[in-house]
């Protein structure tokens, strides 16, 4: 999923009342199931609530520029969710079926790893060996680190002109100087949406800021995915840090967000489109 052009050059002052409202009114409607769009009514009343100005929202009886913009933003954020994105999210049986398919049928000789957990949880990392395989596929032994075991270092007349924070989960087609880089979070087995997914959730923000920064001062730009899946944890449990995802992408903080079956119908087109960068530089 990418940006919403409509909210995509909006000021870092919309997505504070974003953050605040969502946080103060909730993400999601109980017992719906589904992803809240919070009224007006709501909006003006959070701002209330959080000792803000409710004139900011409605003025002498008329909603505010603002107040328009942070319902459209609601609306859309909520559809993209309850209809594209909630369908897309795999529990562990489908996401298994969909890598048995896809081992069948093109033979890989990628690294299909295994997940990090133990004992009868311990299985193939469904979502990660997906990606590997697709990548290898579509890209027709294009080089592609699978598992950098370094930091990303971006160079500059054989000099660093960045070396990012965290080691990724994959980058093509190294880790040095790379067209696009990705991380995965997968939680199949997850039983509690706890503090170290939510903390992955802020980091990928911290990443994002990374790049963007790079990209301004340096106008060098390196693609930035984040792709995850898990039904139970994403949808049962974590519709507030999938809102957030949302947010993200539309702040300008990582070019695509992938949710689940979307790697399979977004991934190899994106691998083309690597490669026609690679060979434009």
């Amino acid at each position: 999923m990418k940006a919403n052009r409509e909210f995509a050059n909006l000021p870092k002052s919309f997505w504070g009342s974003v953050r605040s409202v969502s946080q103060k009114v909730g993400y999601s409607i109980r017992g719906q199931n589904l992803v809240k769009v919070p009224t007006i009514i709501e909006i003006g009343q959070a701002f209330e609530d959080l000792h803000l100005d409710p004139s900011a929202i409605v003025k002498d009886g008329e909603e505010t520029q603002l107040a328009k913009q942070l319902t459209a933003y609601f609306e859309y954020r909520a559809d993209i969710l309850n209809t594209y994105v909630e369908p897309r999210l795999m529990n562990v049986e489908r996401a298994k079926n969909e890598y048995q398919k896809l081992y069948n049928t093109l033979k890989p000789t990628c690294p299909i790893p295994m997940n990090k957990q133990k004992g009868d949880k311990q299985k193939i990392a469904y979502l990660t060996a997906i990606i590997n395989i697709l990548v290898e596929k579509h890209s027709q032994k294009w080089p592609c680190d699978y598992d950098p075991r370094q930091l990303t270092t971006i160079t500059k007349d054989g000099s660093p002109v960045r070396t990012l924070t965290r080691r990724w989960d994959g980058a093509v087609p190294s880790p040095v100087n790379p067209i696009a880089i990705w991380e995965i979070k997968e939680y199949y087995y997850t039983t509690t949406f706890g503090s170290r997914i939510s903390d992955g959730v802020y980091t990928s923000l911290l990443d994002g800021m990374e790049l963007k920064e790079l990209y301004e001062n340096e106008r060098i730009e390196v693609l930035h995915y984040l792709m995850v899946d898990a039904y139970d944890t994403w949808w049962g449990k974590g519709k507030s840090y999938l809102c957030r995802l949302v947010d993200m992408i539309n702040m300008g903080y990582v070019d695509e967000v992938l949710f689940g079956y979307e790697v399979i119908e977004r991934l190899p087109k994106l691998v083309r489109q690597w490669q026609a960068r690679e060979q434009n530089k």
